[in-house]
């Protein structure tokens, strides 16, 4: 399951989609509905459109990760820097749809193509009306978090393929503040919340790497194509979730546990199908199964992975739902030549 683990590592960095459950069981009134869905929209609409700078933690079971996210929209451009601040550097420049990664203990710069635009706190894709087709929408509380005030909005799942939502909106702006994952046993499984934040004027310089002088590092550029994959399919994906978009890409592996500057990475061909209910995402990657690896699940938060044989080819279920969801794609998933 090691590589299993590194193809979800690689492809989805930003992933960081929550979620959660409510025990409220009374149907509200269309304008109760109406205002929830407006909340809904903001959350949606402000994420893109605002300046803001702030520091978040995100936790996943045990682990817990500090980042900073600087965002500023300038006309139609949008700019905006991911730092990782907690062990090894890393920053991701994105303008736009392309994505620039700085890595500094090997000197090397990697760039690529953004693949789901799910970063926190713009983790919204679908309109609250389909969202209602899979989830009971709902005002919550109010609260504060960062300082700010917020209007908690519920999304509860409909069946047990899919998490629940909770997502904290600060009043004004509605930009999204705080998410929680939980799972069918009411259990948070992952959460995010910003600690510190700036929502209006940033500095424009703040978007710019850190890192003055990459003057030979190394540069990876990422090919990726989009592209029909022909012949894979699922059959049993849980209800609401859609093909959205299907891309082939060359990985680089770099050999491990070796220190020569002589040693030659070596790339190979991966095919990925994502599927979204507009909210959570499942990926299915396809590569030959030219290694030896072992079949089996693991979990990390929120996130379940399932690495199985096909034939000739061994494919990596990844989403961001429950293992039940995650088995039932990968024991659908069909190769049929066309």
């Amino acid at each position: 399951m090691q590589q299993t683990l590194g193809i979800f590592r690689l492809v989805i960095l930003f992933s960081s989609l929550l979620a959660f459950t409510s025990h409220a069981q009374s149907v509200e009134p269309s304008g109760a509905q109406q205002d929830t869905h407006a909340w809904l929209k903001k959350i949606q609409s402000s994420a893109q459109k605002l300046n803001y700078s702030g520091t978040f933690v995100y936790q996943q079971g045990s682990h817990v990760r500090t980042s900073r996210i600087t965002h500023i929209l300038n006309g139609k451009n949008e700019v905006e820097k991911l730092e990782i601040l907690d062990g090894k550097p890393r920053e991701y420049i994105r303008n736009n749809e392309e994505i620039t990664c700085y890595v500094p203990e090997s000197k090397s710069i990697r760039v690529e193509k953004r693949v789901t635009p799910d970063v926190f706190p713009a983790i919204l894709r679908a309109s609250p009306g389909d969202l209602a087709e899979h989830y009971k929408l709902k005002k919550g509380e109010t609260g504060r978090v960062a300082g700010f005030d917020c209007q908690a909005i519920i999304l509860e799942p409909k069946d047990k393929l899919r998490y629940g939502y909770k997502l904290w909106s600060e009043k004004t702006t509605g930009l999204l503040l705080k998410a929680q994952t939980i799972n069918e046993k009411n259990d948070v499984v992952e959460q995010i919340a910003f600690t510190q934040l700036v929502i209006g004027h940033v500095d424009p310089s703040r978007v710019k790497p850190s890192f003055k002088n990459t003057h030979g590092w190394r540069v990876e550029n990422t090919v990726m194509s989009e592209t029909k994959i022909s012949g894979w399919s699922a059959k049993n994906m849980p209800a609401g979730f859609k093909k959205i978009r299907e891309m082939k890409r060359l990985i680089t592996d770099t050999p491990a546990n070796t220190t020569s500057d002589n040693a030659v990475p070596t790339q190979r061909e991966v095919s990925q199908i994502v599927y979204s209910d507009g909210l959570a995402a499942i990926s299915v990657f396809i590569e030959s199964a030219s290694q030896s690896r072992t079949e089996g699940s693991m979990q990390q938060g929120a996130m379940n992975i399932v690495g199985k044989r096909h034939g000739e080819h061994w494919l990596t279920v990844v989403g961001e739902v429950p293992a039940e969801a995650i088995k039932q794609v990968a024991n659908s998933i069909e190769f049929k030549p066309e």
